[in-house]
């Protein structure tokens, strides 16, 4: 069992692996994961120790390894409709404040940063689906990307186990978009058409321009610069009047100047010039 108080070689080896290809930290108190997560890929390969995976991956004819290994050590924890007080403040005030505002197109553009294995953007599909007359004729347009490529095609495969079906989501819902395939479950193609999934690293320059971002729950892993630096990602893809969500322990205080807290809306976000451009435009009146 690994010793949070005195990693091994190994341990700092894969930890500062993970860090370089995905800017996620491990602190040393969270250092058991690297040995649970890495479980599967070492009986895989016929190992038993993360040493001798750390040695195997340094030979050439074993160069996917430390994608493996990187991809095993990735947090995908999800569920459908996760954290139930955050989907309804996105539903009765996010939702309904961007309805109002883009009356005119009737078009709505949503990111769902680190969405996993999809969860996250099926259950925002579900919510505009099932919002009844409220969202009559509009278009839907939901990019969901994650860094981890294994974490995207499961996701666009639409494909969920009975335990994973089963979390969050009330029999209802579960029987009116999913359709029972032996062992797994199947999201209906009418949900998938809404959304697009791809591989994307939220380091890297924002693939759109969007009225809604979620980025929930993967910031926290990250250093405080580069939280900034992501930041700065997301408020140039965040169109005006734009809304963003964290996760709940996450926030933009001491983190950025390019976001405020919303000042009707407690949780969420908005650019720091639309705040500018509102007292700009009291001002004038």
């Amino acid at each position: 069992m690994i010793d949070p108080a005195t990693p091994s070689a190994a341990t700092r080896i894969l930890a500062g692996l993970l860090e370089s290809r995905t800017g996620q930290q491990l602190s040393p108190a969270r250092n058991w994961r690297i040995e649970a997560s890495l479980k599967p890929l070492l009986r895989q390969q016929g190992l038993t120790t993360i040493d001798s995976l750390v040695r195997l991956m340094t030979r050439s004819t074993h160069a996917t390894l430390a994608t493996q290994a990187v991809e095993a050590l990735l947090n995908n924890e999800t569920s459908f409709f996760r954290d139930s007080a955050a989907f309804n403040q996105l539903e009765m005030d996010a939702l309904e404040s961007l309805r109002k505002s883009r009356a005119a197109t009737k078009r709505l553009r949503i990111w769902s940063t680190a969405c996993s294995t999809g969860q996250e953007a099926y259950s925002l599909a579900m919510m505009l689906r099932d919002g009844g007359m409220r969202w009559a004729g509009w278009k839907f347009d939901i990019l969901a990307t994650d860094i981890s490529g294994e974490a995207v095609d499961r996701a666009q495969a639409g494909r969920f186990s009975r335990f994973e079906i089963q979390r969050g989501l009330p029999v209802r819902t579960m029987l009116r978009w999913f359709r029972e395939d032996g062992e797994e479950w199947t999201v209906d193609p009418a949900l998938k058409r809404d959304i697009r999934f791809a591989t994307h690293d939220i380091r890297n320059a924002a693939p759109g321009q969007f009225d809604l971002i979620l980025c929930r729950n993967v910031l926290m892993y990250f250093s405080v610069p580069l939280r900034t630096q992501v930041f700065d990602r997301i408020a140039t893809a965040l169109e005006p009047g734009g809304i963003l969500m964290l996760g709940a322990g996450e926030t933009v205080l001491g983190q950025t100047d390019r976001f405020l807290s919303h000042p009707d809306m407690r949780g969420l976000y908005i650019a720091s010039t639309d705040l500018s451009r509102s007292l700009l435009q009291a001002a004038n009146r």
